[in-house]
């Protein structure tokens, strides 16, 4: 039996789609995200000793919980089928949030095993099982929120059922801004709502935004980015689920936010900005106006998160 020292790991919260990349596009921020320690368990295989700041809502079945179901993954791809290894898990971020709580979960979870057998596969390796485990979550298969958690950064899916990520470069000075008001949006609803036709017009103005922000990672051309963060196919749709949504997409703007949009799947929201002065005026401008219409709201101000899953 397997009996190594007990590591400890964080993975960061994420913002996926980043309005023109609908599944495709996500980035990793500071600050909230998911501690785990893995150790030696008590008994033979894969369990869970605790769930910290999580009000009793995730489940302790290491079948039904997404960071157990991505290190099961992990550890029967690597062959070890007589381990006793535990996970204690401890939630720094809001639930059904939009900022990839079960993404860090299932990212925690696999790169903590990973790290406690001694690191065998590399992050990018890892990126399947996390995957795996995040499905168990919302019933999609897709990398927007476990890929930025996992390598950090701006990452584009070229595809994700064979996992080709790329990696984007990061302007020095871009800030994001998240806020996450004090409302709930079941990620099931908000995809049900989604239609499945969409124009050619607005395929083709997307296809645009798309590149063109693309490029500007690359060019690191602010004024650029703020050109392409224009949503033609999701925000549309997706805003009438969030109270005063254009409302607070005005205030950010006028404040010189780059862009402003819905984070995943909501509520939560993200504004992409120039630095650190224009994110925080963003975050008190919006927070205002939520408390003034009897909304609560949590922000966060960060850099972008060009580490992502690490070990402490």
């Amino acid at each position: 039996m397997l009996d190594f020292p007990g590591v400890k790991v964080f993975a960061p919260a994420t913002v996926a789609n980043v309005s023109v990349g609908y599944d495709v596009l996500g980035f990793a921020i500071h600050g909230p995200g998911d501690d785990i320690i893995v150790r030696t368990g008590k008994k033979l295989g894969l369990s869970i000793a605790g769930i910290h700041g999580a009000q009793n809502r995730l489940p302790k079945d290491p079948k039904k919980n997404t960071a157990t179901v991505a290190a099961q993954a992990l550890l029967d791809h690597l062959g070890y089928d007589n381990v006793a290894i535990e996970l204690e898990i401890f939630k720094k971020m809001p639930f059904a949030s939009g900022m990839g709580s079960s993404a860090a979960s299932a990212v925690a979870g696999v790169f903590g095993v990973n790290e406690y057998l001694g690191s065998p596969l590399t992050k990018k390796e890892l990126l399947p099982f996390a995957m795996l485990g995040e499905q168990v979550a919302d019933g999609a298969y897709h990398a927007d929120n476990v890929a930025p958690s996992l390598m950090g950064g701006f990452i584009l899916i070229r595809d994700n059922e064979k996992h080709d990520t790329i990696r984007l470069p990061s302007p020095t000075e871009l800030y994001a801004c998240v806020i996450h008001p004090h409302i709930s949006i079941l990620t099931s609803e908000s995809r049900e709502i989604l239609s499945s036709e969409v124009s050619l017009e607005k395929v083709v103005k997307q296809t645009g935004n798309i590149g063109a922000f693309v490029a500007s990672l690359y060019r690191s051309d602010l004024e650029l980015l703020k050109r392409s963060l224009e949503d033609h196919i999701i925000e549309p749709q997706r805003a009438k689920l969030i109270p005063h949504f254009y409302d607070l997409k005005e205030i950010a703007l006028k404040n010189k936010a780059l862009g402003f949009s819905i984070s995943g799947a909501g509520p939560s929201l993200f504004a992409l900005c120039p630095n650190s002065l224009v994110a925080e005026e963003v975050a008190l401008s919006i927070k205002t106006h939520l408390k003034q219409n009897k909304i609560g709201s949590d922000t966060y101000i960060s850099l972008i998160n060009n580490e992502g899953a690490k070990k402490y």
